[in-house]
């Protein structure tokens, strides 16, 4: 049987919440998110965070996070801020265009955004009430291409986003590994204080489902609640929810699952860096991008799933591999010992 590196949610989940969940299953709990487990883990997201003031809500999955979000907090006419390797603009079939809310694109080399981006974006969209309003920047730490913002890059755009008027959203999907990440300087607390809403992934860091949506602003918390119903997204066993991210945020488990991922993606990283090859981004969490040549793609697929992610030229591409929390030594060495014995 082939070793998966595809993506991070090809695990089930960490055996602390499967035997949180088989432990509680029998008890009778509230529903829709009012049960002990869901106020507890939502209350402790916020000492995590240490703003008492934040507000806390769980809905099952990525895409649903960045839909409720985007299409609760704007207006009709006004639209959103993209790098062009967003999620939203790449993964979500049109999930959010599909409310009325356009996506302006922005290319970026490694995935994220800087005010020297947006500029252009605003000083275009000036021609009052003819467009669509700029209002909502969106990013992902880490990025879809594995990159992270350090403390003064986000400080930098935060500032930026609030001269302007602009709603800063943090896509968290990947949060854990890029918090966690070897050349990371941020923290979940200043993640908090510097944007208006981003969430804690844990469908891909140990969950089988779920994100925890924390909005900081407290003009946007107004009403947040009905959304997420109309969505869709409010579930009645909730504490389906709650008991993972309690789970994952006791003794920050949460952040040790991603911990890992990083460090078993940076081992196969060294592996072929000590060969020579270079990267299509250089990534210190668990999503790197070797640019290899076909005929060492088709040997490892041989052993291993992984994307063929974009084509160099006809003899190299770029494949994307993704450790996970439960990414063992075994496969990892594996991998590597064919990368030395081809390379």
């Amino acid at each position: 049987m082939k070793f998966s590196f595809k993506n991070d949610y090809s695990e089930g989940c960490h055996p602390n919440i499967l035997q949180t969940l088989l432990q509680c299953n029998l008890e009778q709990q509230a529903g829709y998110g009012e049960d002990e487990y869901s106020l507890k883990a939502k209350e402790l997201i916020k000492e995590k965070i240490k703003k008492a003031d934040s507000e806390v809500y769980l809905v099952s999955g990525g895409t649903q996070a960045n839909l409720i979000v985007i299409s609760s907090i704007l207006k009709p006419y006004q639209c959103a801020i993209s790098a062009s390797s967003g999620h939203v603009l790449n993964n979500e079939t049109g999930a959010i265009e599909a409310t009325g809310h356009k996506i302006l694109s922005i290319e970026t080399e490694d995935g994220k955004l800087r005010p020297s981006d947006i500029i252009p974006v605003l000083e275009s969209h000036k021609n009052v009430p003819h467009q669509v309003m700029p209002k909502l920047v969106y990013i992902s730490n880490s990025t879809e291409l594995g990159t992270i913002y350090q403390a003064k890059e986000l400080e930098e755009l935060s500032d930026f986003c609030r001269q302007n008027r602009l709603y800063l959203f943090m896509d968290g999907a990947r949060l854990g590994h890029g918090l966690t990440s070897e050349i990371s300087d941020l923290t979940l607390e200043r993640v908090a204080e510097l944007t208006d809403i981003f969430y804690l992934g844990g469908t891909k860091n140990g969950a089988l489902i779920g994100e925890a949506i924390v909005i900081n602003t407290i003009s946007l918390q107004e009403d947040f609640a009905f959304n997420i119903k109309q969505k869709g997204a409010l579930l009645a066993k909730g504490r389906l929810l709650g008991i993972q991210f309690l789970e994952l945020m006791k003794d920050d488990l949460y952040f040790d699952l991603a911990k890992h991922a990083n460090q078993q993606a940076m081992k196969i990283k060294n592996a072929f860096r000590s060969k020579g090859v270079q990267f299509l981004a250089d990534t210190y969490t668990n999503q790197i991008f070797p640019i290899v040549s076909n005929e060492l793609i088709e040997v490892l697929s041989e052993s291993f799933d992984f994307f063929v992610w974009k084509k160099v030229n006809e003899d190299f591409s770029a494949i994307r591999l993704i450790t996970s929390w439960n990414t063992g030594d075994d496969a990892v060495n594996s991998f590597i010992e064919i990368i030395n014995r081809e390379l």
